[in-house]
């Protein structure tokens, strides 16, 4: 289970800000106002709304509402959602991205004995993708890591969102492990790749 930390004495620490095709994007810990905003863009990031599943939306949109409010009230100092805010006069504030961070034991994944950070959820709203957004929230996620004293990220994506993999692959995350089980082969699902990154501590941004 993760958990989310919004302590407003940290806000300041992990905000971050740019410009890119005259849009302002910030970045900043989640609260609990951008519940809605951060599972609608996570629900529209990973589940269709057209098609069969489509009338499903709604009912996955909730669930994942009410599993980020439950993370959120269960607030732990080494879990932290950000979002990414467009500042733009005319946006008023619009959310726009989120990435979950969190600390994770001893796993099979990392084959290492220790704690380690991982991340999930990274999602960008479809009308802000190419921007920048997910490579701003993935830098704020390095700083944040730094100032905790961890020096390893980890992450999956899968094997078929090359998009994804380009921009972690120029990041610099590297491939740890790449998942194979029966259900790849019985139900042609697209396997999942680990992907780790080293940081350098004393590189704080």
């Amino acid at each position: 289970m993760t958990y989310w930390f919004s302590d407003p004495s940290h806000q300041q620490q992990v905000t971050a800000s740019a410009e890119q095709s005259s849009h302002h994007f910030q970045i900043r810990a989640a609260t609990s106002a951008d519940l809605r905003g951060v599972a609608q863009i996570i629900a529209e990031s990973f589940h269709s709304q057209n098609g069969f599943w489509g009338w499903a939306f709604p009912l996955l949109r909730l669930g994942i509402y009410e599993d980020l409010k439950h993370r959120l009230l269960s607030s732990s100092p080494h879990h932290i959602c950000l979002v990414s805010v467009n500042t733009h006069a005319n946006a008023a504030h619009q959310l726009v991205g989120t990435v979950e961070m969190g600390v994770r034991f001893s796993d099979p994944w990392t084959q290492v004995g220790r704690s380690f950070l991982y991340l999930s959820n990274l999602a960008v709203h479809p009308e802000y993708r190419r921007h920048g957004v997910a490579s701003q929230l993935l830098t704020s996620c390095e700083q944040v890591s730094r100032e905790w004293g961890f020096d390893n990220l980890y992450l999956h994506v899968l094997e078929n969102n090359y998009q994804a993999r380009q921009l972690y692959f120029k990041l610099g995350y590297k491939v740890q492990t790449v998942e194979s089980n029966l259900n790849i082969f019985l139900f042609r699902q697209s396997r999942q790749i680990l992907l780790h990154k080293h940081l350098q501590l004393d590189a704080i941004i």
